[in-house]
């Protein structure tokens, strides 16, 4: 049975149950004889956008009713432990992997080369190494993106200051998505009349200092793992110097942003779940095209707004998907 509907995992999933996988056994006692895999799961590190990628995808199988063993490793921010998960993935017998964050993808990619490895929360698939291009991966790698609107973003922003003149980033320098970001933002500024500051972090610890270095009107925190998981720092900088945070991630508006359009991450890993589905009924990496979201949902914090020296346009309330 084929089935062609859904881009999401159900329907290939249900074919998937029908027609077995590239490993599928039987599941040990199952009565039904439906294949199971086995698949493991890897992140850079915990933040709550990461962590809804895995919850998605996961939900996505269960859904599906499509029978599988996940072994979940956090790297915890430290790449020496995400190079030994990529070690222990890649001799053992799982039919297929997920990896979150382009780190993640980067350390899988290196040493697995005989299955499926499928990325989310990947910015820049192609900057980062992992594919040869966005419509036709070249080899056993490929994914959904988390490429968010930079323009949009500061668009979003002169709308709610429409005196903005000066948009502070602080990024990790050792993170490609960052940088094409970053790079992004400063192309889409120069069109819109504005300026990028930027400072750069190696690690976490290092996020409050360079958000106190920059002197700008507001801030931007881009979809940078580093950044992302000591947001709290960056919007303690912006309530201080009355300049508002915006961000490009949901979890960090509702933890104290005060705007944003953000990629909805649940969403990023039911999609990765589809294409992993799809690896596993035998479709190339190859014929399967990198994936991105169309849309993108606007979240508003009224009051982390208020604290950060910003009331926010009633045009902008009116037309978020979620406020907090």
């Amino acid at each position: 049975m084929k089935i062609t509907a859904l881009a999401l995992g159900v329907a290939a999933a249900l074919s998937l149950s029908a027609c077995g996988g590239s490993t599928g056994e039987p599941a040990p006692g199952s009565e039904s004889g439906a294949a199971s895999y086995s698949i493991g799961i890897a992140t850079i590190q915990s933040h709550p956008a990461l962590d809804a990628v895995t919850e998605g995808f996961k939900a996505a199988f269960e859904e599906a009713g499509v029978e599988v063993t996940f072994d979940e490793q956090n790297a915890q921010g430290d790449q020496t432990t995400l190079t030994n998960i990529a070690n222990t993935f890649a001799s053992s017998d799982y039919d297929a992997f997920l990896a979150i964050a382009t780190p993640t993808a980067q350390a899988l990619a290196n040493v697995i080369t005989d299955r499926p490895v499928v990325f989310a929360a990947v910015t820049d698939p192609k900057s980062a190494g992992l594919v040869a291009s966005w419509d036709a991966p070249d080899s056993n790698i490929t994914g959904v993106s988390d490429l968010n609107p930079m323009a949009d973003q500061l668009k979003l922003i002169q709308e709610a200051m429409p005196e903005v003149k000066t948009v502070g980033i602080v990024y990790a320098s050792g993170e490609v998505n960052s940088e094409v970001q970053v790079q992004e933002a400063t192309d889409a500024a120069a069109t819109l009349g504005l300026e990028i500051r930027t400072a750069t972090v190696t690690n976490s610890s290092e996020v409050q200092q360079a958000a106190e270095s920059l002197d700008v009107d507001a801030f931007l925190i881009p979809t940078d793992n580093t950044v992302v998981s000591a947001a709290e720092s960056v919007i303690q900088v912006g309530e201080q110097k009355q300049a508002p945070v915006f961000a490009s991630d949901e979890s960090t508006i509702e933890r104290g942003a005060a705007a944003g359009l953000s990629v909805n991450y649940t969403q990023q890993g039911r999609d990765a779940a589809a294409v992993m589905l799809k690896l596993l009924e035998g479709t190339p990496a190859s014929e399967i095209p990198v994936a991105t979201q169309k849309e993108f949902d606007l979240f508003v914090n009224e009051a982390a707004a208020t604290t950060q020296g910003l009331t926010l346009p009633d045009a902008i309330v009116e037309r978020a998907t979620t406020k907090y």
